[in-house]
């Protein structure tokens, strides 16, 4: 009897794994990686370059949740560890919930979408009856918003009388239905239309009709704290003893506290009110319970005809006949059946993303106790570790990217209007295609925008003069040949290691920041 040669039995290990592992991109694939990194490392390096104490993340692979993981700290006073079921405020994705309400009183017949808001709620300014619910729905009311003013205060308890009362006298920043903006004022009313339409409180509503409809045991309202069990957990003492009498106490289910940076340090923040947020972000929930709710979005589980589904899950129409790739705080890229939400209230961080084509049904769900933190890109990265055609289309060796919902020019000329507002420096527009057409080329639209801040940029030269090749920052957009429109920059962290700046970090930070909220205005309507 022959003995096989030790290279036949690599060759033959191999071909054994090939077959039992799915190629990259498809279901089941064990190898989460994306460019070579992997989820966690992901994870962990952005974590530590925004400072971030604690995050969960939860994968849906319709119909399953495939992942669901914790990562740092849900408190750092008492070190509670962040897991699936800790339970975060999800900010503005709260809005979906009221969306979908909305939508559930109207196949009730108890209200209707052209409905003006002042025949449900009549003792509103004059200026505001007109204003229809599918309007403020859209964020294209022009209502003010009311956590914009200087005497709102995130944490304290409110009459819906004293929240109106903080813009009542304001204008309309423009007339309805000609443009969007955010506005917390419009889901705040939609909030209210909810319980004079239903006859019930907001929250004993959204209870009824959607967290007990799918069986959500990890989401509730801050009124509804007092039914957890949650043990007297103090720092430098033996940790969570019940557990080891008690089975409710095994895997708790813990609320997250809150964090903002001061002066480079992370301090925690007041909770925020239930009715100071009323209809926006009240709502907290465990990243799995959003996978769950995610999945319940899909079919007839919460909004039983696929007609009234459309109406809040596509784009809507300004007066003037524009397409705004946005509704109900929902935001529609190009990309086939990609919409995302987020949230950002004090002290948390909030993101959903779903790949809604069947050839994908991948979402992604990750919750920060960290506020103003973009957590989009490092979802389309997790993304692309399931399916490489879901991630971005550029490396992040190459450059940061992210997907605009507008046209290229337009997206460009958002990202100018933005940065000269902030009175950044606007050093040069190159426009690749304009130039190519010049000499009888053709290339898809391609611009790249050269702008920089000597107060920001200098100091990062004297510490290492070799970082003036790298500034002034710039930015491409581009248009891929799926239609597809990105933003591309080279890291602002990575330029700092590679240049091995030191004693900047929050500079770095600060400037990135600048640079993420530029993107975002850029690339999305809200």
């Amino acid at each position: 009897m022959m003995t096989p040669k030790p290279w036949s039995l690599l060759l033959s290990g191999m071909l054994l794994l090939a077959w039992l592992i799915p190629a990259h991109g498809q279901r089941g694939n064990p190898r989460m990686q994306f460019e070579g990194q992997t989820i966690d490392e992901m994870i962990e390096q952005f974590m530590a370059e925004h400072q971030i104490p604690g995050m969960t993340l939860a994968i849906v692979q319709a119909p399953y949740i495939p992942r669901s993981v914790g990562y740092g700290m849900s408190d750092v006073s008492r070190e509670l560890l962040a897991s699936p079921n800790t339970l975060w405020n999800i900010g503005q994705m709260a809005r979906a919930f009221t969306a979908v309400a909305i939508v559930q009183l109207l196949e009730d017949g108890k209200l209707k979408l052209e409905d003006p808001v002042g025949k449900i709620l009549p003792d509103l300014p004059s200026a505001w009856q007109g204003i229809t619910v599918k309007q403020m729905m859209a964020h294209v009311s022009g209502l003010p918003d009311y956590t914009k003013q200087k005497d709102f205060d995130p944490a304290r308890e409110y009459q819906p009388s004293e929240i109106i009362a903080l813009v009542k006298d304001s204008p309309l920043v423009f007339p309805s239905g000609t443009q969007a903006a955010d506005s917390a004022t419009d889901f705040f009313l939609l909030g209210l239309v909810v319980e004079k339409a239903s006859g019930m409180s907001y929250e004993a509503f959204v209870t009824k009709n959607q967290i007990e409809r799918l069986g959500l045991k990890n989401t509730m309202f801050a009124a509804d704290f007092t039914r957890l069990k949650r043990e007297a957990v103090e720092k430098n003492e033996m940790k969570h003893k019940q557990f080891l009498v008690e089975r409710p106490y095994i895997d708790p289910t813990e609320v997250a506290v809150g964090y903002a940076s001061d002066d480079d340090k992370m301090v925690p923040v007041k909770p925020n009110s239930q009715s100071a947020w009323l209809g926006n972000g009240s709502v907290f929930a465990s990243a799995t319970d959003i996978s769950l709710w995610d999945i319940g979005l899909a079919g007839g589980l919460l909004i039983k005809d696929k007609g009234n589904r459309d109406l809040i899950y596509g784009p809507i129409m300004l007066n003037d006949g524009t397409k705004l790739p946005a509704n109900c705080g929902w935001r529609f890229p190009a990309h086939k059946g990609l919409m995302d939400i987020e949230g950002h209230v004090p002290g948390f961080s909030t993101y959903l993303s779903r790949f809604t084509d069947k050839s994908e049904l991948v979402c992604v769900t990750l919750c920060a106790n960290k506020d103003g933190v973009d957590l989009s890109g490092l979802a389309r990265k997790i993304a692309g570790a399931y399916n490489r055609k879901l991630g971005p289309p550029v490396g992040p060796k190459v450059m940061t990217c992210r997907e605009s919902c507008y046209p290229a020019k337009v997206t460009m000329d958002r990202l100018e209007s933005f940065l000269r507002g902030k009175e950044v420096g606007i050093i040069a527009r190159v426009d690749h295609a304009a130039a190519a057409k010049t000499k009888g080329l053709e290339m898809s639209p391609t611009e790249v925008l050269i702008f920089g801040d000597p107060a920001m940029d200098t100091p990062l030269m004297l510490s290492q003069q070799s970082m003036a090749i790298d500034l002034p920052l710039r930015v491409m957009v581009w248009q891929e040949e799926d239609g597809t429109v990105w933003t591309g920059h080279h890291d602002v962290f990575e330029l700092a290691r590679q240049h091995d700046v030191i004693d900047q970090d929050q500079l770095i930070r600060a400037i990135n920041k600048r640079l993420e909220s530029a993107l975002r205005h850029a690339t999305a309507p809200y």
